[in-house]
């Protein structure tokens, strides 16, 4: 049975991410993409879908870190007769993926057991696997299919029932490397080389990285630690972000809300832009705009809300029913049906993330420009149309006030354009759509009687992506009207202090089962509180959801305040950009504060 997901941590090449147990097991990987099948799937069934596992016999206890601000983890086992550290990490490779296990002997002897189990597909497929000698050096290759992975190392684990199995000594001082290359099932072995164990060289790039960002913000080690996570989360070779590195980590342990998060959205890369930008990461701008150009090219009516990595627009949503799900929650889904909703806020957020960097970088691409005009002028056609919102709900559409707000938002960033950038357009055209998406939200989309924004058009409830209106500069953070919804989301949403997207009891979405807390919201609510002026609050709750990320500083999606655990998809990279989002915003609050209190005293 897989593990609490907080007891889980991420390395990665920026092309893939492994999950990595507290009990030294790799659960889950994906090769040679975030999107590719996993060959490591025990995440989402048992060891019996596959797992890799270095620890202790016996009784241990554990301790976990990052080494400084790098993606390299270090595990320690301590035991009665021992102490041994594991050190993993997933080298930047070009044409291939490893992952490097290195053990070392700290203290006394600790028998050591050693289990590899390799299940191609998701755990479907049990490979044909071999021993072999390459250049001397004894491996063990599992082949299946088109993929290829090889183990090496100074003790090979012996068959065991389809699995290797294997249990030594390690004394201190002793040192002891383990590496798995996925490679074509094609390519001759001879040609993999030796990988890149040098953890030396990839703690100095990581920390050189994460030098570079804005210092002097609230909770600045778990915003960089935030930040890492998000580059990690990107795509180097492509420029996509996926939003989380796995699949099927259930919203309700036992339900049907599981999805899976391993490609783009474009909402959610624009927003992981955003933060960023604000940490002063341009060149993680320029990627991820290429990615849109490419990913988005052709006809503005076909753009999509998701896509894959590489840009790919078929992610056909299909069930694994080999698979038991995550806390026996099924169904276990690969691809995703929201790729064929309409979400009219995605142009909305993706203008906003491209104005940000013009204004940072002080250039207007005209490329870009062409591509944003287009998606504005066929948002120009269809912004009255309802539509599945911000959520994916899978009920009927609606007219969203989140949605109809970032309409708002990609036309007032269009009239921005033009004005402050001398960029071509029909400016006169957009400033009337822009103004009258204002008014019809704040027509409709208001409950006069309560004092607050509504979910959509056609009800009372209120929405927590509500909260984001005075980010988007829809309407000022202390005007009567936010300050009602802040406290209409304070009496209906807010569950042991956490918030929740909305209520699920109403049937919007279309799903059965419930739902928990959803972190980002939470952010969200200590962004308003900051913009609408009450910092105390927004600080104290800032601290309390920082104080939920895990031993290494992660965030799923969603958190279960009542026992305490983690639940969605993980790392959740919205979770971790509105945690950055909160930070610059309380950062902001404050030095408002402290200007006000100058001009009082002076």
């Amino acid at each position: 049975m897989a593990l609490p997901i907080a007891d889980y941590a991420l390395i990665g090449d920026r092309r893939t991410g492994a999950l990595v147990g507290a009990n030294g097991s790799i659960d889950w990987l994906c090769l040679p993409r975030f999107d590719s099948a996993a060959c490591f799937a025990a995440l989402l069934g048992t060891e019996e879908h596959g797992h890799w596992q270095l620890c202790p016999v016996g009784e241990y206890d554990v301790s976990r870190r990052y080494l400084g601000d790098s993606t390299v983890l270090e595990t320690t086992f301590t035991t009665a007769d021992g102490v041994v550290r594991l050190t993993d990490l997933m080298p930047r490779e070009d044409v291939r993926s490893d992952v490097v296990r290195r053990l070392e002997g700290l203290h006394g002897t600790v028998r050591m057991r050693h289990v590899w189990q390799v299940r191609f597909d998701y755990g479907a497929i049990i490979p044909w696997v071999r021993r072999r000698t390459v250049g001397g050096e004894a491996v063990i290759s599992a082949i299946a299919g088109p993929d290829q992975l090889v183990l090496r190392g100074p003790r090979l684990p012996s068959a065991d029932d389809h699995r290797h199995v294997d249990e030594f000594d390690v004394d201190a001082g002793a040192v002891l490397t383990f590496s798995a290359t996925w490679l074509p099932s094609y390519a001759p072995l001879a040609q993999i080389g030796e990988p890149a164990d040098d953890i030396e060289t990839s703690v100095r790039e990581g920390q050189e990285w994460a030098d570079n960002c804005r210092v002097g913000l609230p909770q600045d080690a778990l915003v960089r630690r935030s930040l890492i996570t998000l580059r990690l989360l990107t795509d180097e070779q492509t420029g996509g972000i996926v939003a989380a590195p796995t699949t099927s980590l259930p919203e309700d342990p036992g339900g049907e809300r599981n999805w899976d998060y391993r490609y783009c959205w474009l909402r959610d890369a624009a927003l992981t832009l955003d933060s960023l930008i604000s940490a002063g990461y341009t060149d993680e701008a320029q990627l991820w705009r290429r990615w849109l150009l490419r990913t988005a090219a052709g006809d503005p009516q076909d753009l999509q809300i998701v896509y894959a990595t590489d840009g790919h627009r078929r992610l056909t949503e299909l069930t694994l029913d080999h698979l038991p799900g995550y806390a026996d929650s099924r169904p276990v889904r690969i691809g995703n049906g929201a790729a064929l909703q309409r979400q009219l806020d995605v142009v909305g957020e993706v203008m906003m993330a491209l104005e940000h960097t013009r204004q940072i970088t002080g250039h207007a691409d005209r490329d870009a420009w062409s591509l944003q005009r287009a998606l504005v002028d066929e948002l120009a056609g269809s912004w009255r149309k309802k539509d599945h919102g911000l959520w994916e709900i899978r009920g009927p559409q609606r007219h969203f006030t989140h949605s109809q707000a970032m309409v708002w938002a990609a036309f007032d960033r269009a009239v921005r354009a033009v004005e402050d950038f001398d960029l071509p357009g029909p400016v006169d055209r957009w400033r009337s759509i822009r103004d009258a998406a204002h008014a019809e939200v704040l027509e409709k989309g208001y409950d006069e009687a309560r004092g607050t924004f509504v979910q959509h058009y056609d009800t009372t409830e209120v929405d927590a992506s509500l909260l984001v209106l005075p980010a988007i500069g829809f309407i000022a953070g202390d005007d009567p009207r936010m300050l009602g919804t802040i406290a209409a989301v304070e009496e209906d949403l807010i569950r042991d202090g956490l918030v929740l997207r909305y209520r699920t009891q109403t049937g919007v979405d279309g799903l059965a089962g419930d739902e928990h807390p959803f972190l980002a919201c939470s952010f969200w609510l200590v962004s308003a509180y900051a913009r609408a002026g009450r910092v105390d609050e927004a600080e104290a709750l800032f601290g309390r959801l920082c104080g939920l990320t895990n031993d290494v500083g992660l965030l799923s999606e969603e958190y279960d305040p009542r026992t305490g655990r983690m639940v969605g998809n993980f790392p959740q990279a919205f979770s971790h950009l509105a945690l950055v989002r909160a930070a610059f915003d309380l950062a902001d609050a404050g030095a408002r504060q402290v200007s006000a209190r100058g001009a009082r005293g002076g």
